[in-house]
């Protein structure tokens, strides 16, 4: 079974790799997964840095952009 039908099935299964969707994949899968079973290294990450550091100082920016950026993968819009 595929990587990405896994995901789709048990919805809460972390991949190893994030995959990127293509419109075909997002079709073919009728279930999304959950934005909070995606992405819980990168989001553990970010919030940790964010915690320590506050958002004002820019220190977190490139976890947030990689935490978005693998949301993103996931078919989830960040802002």
């Amino acid at each position: 079974m595929a990587l990405f039908h896994q995901v789709c099935l048990f919805r809460c299964i972390k991949p190893k790799t994030k995959p990127k969707m293509s419109e075909v994949e997002k079709k073919e899968c009728p279930v999304k997964p959950k934005p909070c079973c995606v992405c819980l290294d990168e989001k553990k990450l970010r919030d940790e840095c964010l915690l320590f550091n506050g958002q004002e100082g820019g220190k977190c920016n490139e976890l947030i952009g990689k935490y978005k950026e693998c949301m993103k993968g996931f078919g989830f819009e960040t802002r």
